[in-house]
C-alpha cells in the first residue's frame, strides 16, 4: 500500500472508531422509578432533580438499544438487496445462455443436415470402376469423366470443411449447454441465499418492531412521570425526552468524522439537487418496508435511488453499497466535513474503503439529513447521526477530475 493509501486508511479508521460491536446484544429493561417514588419526590427539589436525571438516562438507554437493533436491521436489509441483485444478474445470464444454446443447437443440426445431403449426392454421382481404364477405352467421354472427377473432388473438399464445421458447432453447443447447467446451479444457490437473507432481514425488522412496542410502553410511563415532575404536558415531555436521548447518543460518539481529500470534485448542480430533494420530501411520513422503492414504501437506498432518478441522475442500483461504489468509481467522493446539500452519506461497520455500507441518506446541510430510517419509523428529516458514519460523502451531480 502507498503512503497516501496508508494515511487514508488510518484516517478512516480514526474517523470511524474501532468499536468492535457485536451484533444482536441482549438488552435489559431499565429499573426506572415507580409512580409513588415520583409523587414522593415532588416535595423534595433534590429528589425531583435526581429522578428527572434518572428517567432521562433510562430513556437514552432505551434509545441506544433501539439504535443497535436498527443498525442490525439495516445491515440485513442491505445483504438482502445485494442478494436480490446477484439473482437478477445471474438470471439474465441464464436467459442469454438459453438463447445461445438454442441457436447453437439449431446451427449444429443445420450443418449436419447439409453434410448428409452432400454425402448422399456424392453417393448418387460417384463413378464405378477404374477412372483411368474408362478414359483409355472411351477417350470420346474424357471431357464428361474429367468434369465428374473434378466435381467430386470439389464436393469432397467442401464436405470435409462442412464436417469440421459440424464438429465445431456441436462442440460449441455442448460447451454452452454445460455453461448453462452450471449457471442454473449457481442461480439456484443465489436464490436460496436471497431467500435466507430475506428471512433474516424480516426477523431483524420484527425484532426492531418488538423493541419499539416494548419501548413505547416504558417511554409512555417515564414520560408521564417526567410530565408530573415538571408540571408539563406529556407530549412536550415525550418530544423533549426523545431529543435529549438523541443528543446523548450523539455526544457518546463525539464529533463528525473527518477525512483527507482523495481528488478534486466540483460543487453540486443545485438545480438537480433540489429536484432530488423535492422528490424525497414528498415521501415524508411514508412507511419503511424491506426492499421498498416506491411509490408509497421505501428503504434507505430505495428512496435515494428514486430521488436522484427523478432528477435524471443515476446513482447505482438498489443498494447502499452499490451507490457508494458508483460514487467511488466516478470519483465523486468528498470528505464528510466538506459535504454539501444533496450529497449522499453512508454508515458502515467496516473500516475498509470498499467495505459494505449498511445505510444511506441525503444530506440537507446544517447537520440535517433525509432518510428512510428503519422498519419502526417513516421517512423523516433528522439530525445526522455520527455513530458509524462513513467519513466520505458522495456528490451525484458533480463532475470529477483525477489529480
Amino acid at each position: 500500500m502507498t503512503l497516501r493509501g496508508k494515511l487514508i486508511a488510518v484516517a478512516i479508521a480514526l474517523a470511524m472508531g474501532a468499536s468492535g460491536a457485536v451484533l444482536g446484544p441482549a438488552f435489559a429493561v431499565p429499573d426506572y422509578p415507580s409512580w409513588q417514588e415520583v409523587e414522593d419526590a415532588k416535595d423534595s427539589v433534590e429528589e425531583k432533580e435526581a429522578l428527572i436525571e434518572e428517567l432521562e438516562g433510562y430513556l437514552a438507554e432505551l434509545g441506544a438499544e433501539l439504535d443497535e437493533l436498527n443498525a442490525i436491521a439495516l445491515i440485513k436489509n442491505e445483504e438482502y438487496n445485494q442478494a436480490v441483485e446477484e439473482v437478477g444478474i445471474i438470471s439474465a445470464r441464464v436467459d442469454s445462455l438459453k438463447t445461445q444454446v438454442k441457436e447453437a443447437t439449431e446451427e449444429a443440426e443445420a450443418v449436419k443436415l447439409q453434410l448428409g445431403r452432400m454425402a448422399a449426392r456424392m453417393f448418387r454421382e460417384g463413378t464405378s470402376g477404374n477412372s483411368s481404364m474408362e478414359l483409355f477405352f472411351n477417350p470420346e467421354s474424357a471431357d464428361d469423366l474429367l468434369y465428374q472427377l473434378g466435381t467430386q473432388e470439389i464436393i469432397a473438399s467442401r464436405t470435409d470443411t462442412i464436417y469440421q464445421q459440424s464438429l465445431n458447432k456441436q462442440a460449441n453447443a455442448e460447451s454452452l449447454a454445460q455453461e448453462l447447467s452450471s449457471a442454473e446451479e449457481e442461480l439456484e444457490e443465489k436464490r436460496q441465499i436471497a431467500e435466507q437473507a430475506l428471512i433474516e432481514a424480516q426477523d431483524a425488522a420484527a425484532e426492531v418492531q418488538a423493541k419499539v412496542d416494548e419501548n413505547e410502553a416504558l417511554n409512555s410511563e417515564m414520560v408521564r412521570q417526567l410530565a408530573s415532575l415538571r408540571d408539563t404536558a406529556e407530549e412536550l415531555e415525550r418530544q423533549r425526552a426523545e431529543g435529549l436521548a438523541a443528543e446523548a447518543r450523539q455526544r457518546a460518539v463525539g464529533t463528525a468524522p473527518t477525512a483527507p481529500n482523495l481528488y478534486s470534485v466540483s460543487g453540486p448542480n443545485e438545480l438537480l439537487v433540489e429536484q432530488a430533494i423535492d422528490f424525497a420530501r414528498e415521501q415524508l411520513g411514508e412507511r419503511y418496508v424491506l426492499g421498498g422503492a416506491g411509490p408509497n414504501v421505501w428503504d434507505c437506498s430505495g428512496i435515494t435511488m428514486k430521488a436522484y432518478a427523478a432528477a435524471g441522475v443515476y446513482i447505482g442500483w438498489h443498494s447502499a453499497t452499490a451507490q457508494y461504489n458508483i460514487m467511488a468509481k466516478q470519483q465523486k467522493l468528498v470528505p464528510f466535513q466538506d459535504a454539501q446539500r444533496g450529497d449522499l452519506i453512508w454508515w458502515s461497520r467496516s473500516t475498509a474503503f470498499n467495505g459494505d455500507k449498511y445505510h444511506v441518506a441525503i444530506y440537507l446541510g446544517d447537520g440535517m439529513m433525509l432518510e428512510a430510517p428503519n422498519p419502526a419509523r417513516t421517512v423523516r428529516i433528522v439530525p445526522v447521526r455520527y455513530g458509524e458514519l462513513w467519513p466520505y460523502a458522495g456528490r451525484p451531480t458533480a463532475s470529477s477530475t483525477m489529480n
